[in-house]
């Protein structure tokens, strides 16, 4: 059952949101060496829905009832999951750098914004839009030292990027449209099953299913399974359900900042003046946005 929003906890949601979204880059940095991305993603895909479907079996939480709730789920798993992560990894590992990665990744909101008149009948509204604007503008700040060597980049890493990019936004807007009666745990495990057949046959056709279980790819697998699998997604759908999409997108403005921070705790990487800067310009637009309705 939701919390009221006046609520400790409902409060809390979209920052521990962040934190968890943000911990995915530390994820393929731990697996990057151990595991061939498309068979990472399938036996995470696996995973999560033995696990999260046993829950759900065994707490007796309802299924989709027709044959179209049972297709609004797929959809969604398809674009929220599958073609999201499957380009954001894909481009990653044909020589994509990660700064340019997260940038392209980081006109979601801008694009969410932009659509969500036409798609959904949202209106973004001109504090909005400045909070939108003003994230984006942090994001960038905190990724700028990250940009390096972005010449000669292959086109198809990012345009296998980008749609992944569009795809995650497409997804949500379905998700806001289609999932309102769902129950979220159920929902997730339909969505995982379809990620998981869009994922099997881009496995099959890379040819190389590597997965090398050393501890870093063991744990990276174990945390993205039962934290950003479970807990992100289940926090994610319900922060759509509740708030508007734009709004909602616009927290991805503060993965960056946090991966960043993170990196620099765990991996030793420099954290510049600017990117300190661009954090809280980026906080500041979060802000902004999540209070311009």
């Amino acid at each position: 059952m939701p919390f009221p929003p006046s609520m400790p906890a409902e409060r809390l949601m979209p920052a521990l949101f962040v934190v968890i979204w943000a911990t995915g880059f530390v994820v393929a940095r731990l697996v990057a060496p151990h595991a061939e991305p498309f068979t990472f993603l399938f036996i995470r895909y696996c995973l999560t829905i033995a696990v999260l479907g046993g829950l759900c079996l065994a707490v007796g939480a309802p299924w989709p009832r027709t044959a179209r709730g049972w297709r609004d789920g797929l959809v969604a798993g398809v674009l929220l999951h599958g073609v999201y992560l499957g380009g954001v990894f894909w481009s990653v590992g044909h020589g994509l750098p990660a700064g340019i990665a997260a940038l392209i990744a980081g006109m979601q909101p801008l694009l969410t914004g932009a659509l969500a008149g036409p798609l959904i009948g949202e209106r973004v509204s001109p504090r909005r839009w400045l909070g939108i604007v003003t994230g984006f503008a942090g994001a960038l700040l905190v990724l700028v030292p990250k940009l390096g060597g972005v010449d000669g980049l292959a086109p198809m890493a990012v345009l296998a990027c980008s749609l992944g990019m569009v795809s995650i936004t497409m997804g949500t807007f379905w998700q806001k449209r289609t999932g309102a009666g769902s129950d979220l745990r159920t929902n997730a495990v339909v969505q995982f099953i379809g990620a998981a057949l869009v994922t099997l046959p881009a496995m099959l056709l890379a040819g190389d299913m590597r997965f090398d279980p050393a501890p870093p790819a063991l744990a990276g697998l174990a945390w993205a399974v039962v934290v950003l699998s479970i807990g992100g997604i289940l926090l994610l759908m319900h922060l759509i359900r509740r708030g508007a999409v734009a709004g909602v997108a616009s927290l991805l403005y503060l993965v960056p900042p946090v991966s960043a921070v993170m990196a620099f705790l765990i991996f030793g990487e420099s954290l510049a003046p600017l990117q300190m800067l661009g954090m809280a310009i980026a906080a500041v637009g979060v802000a902004i946005a999540s209070r311009g309705a």
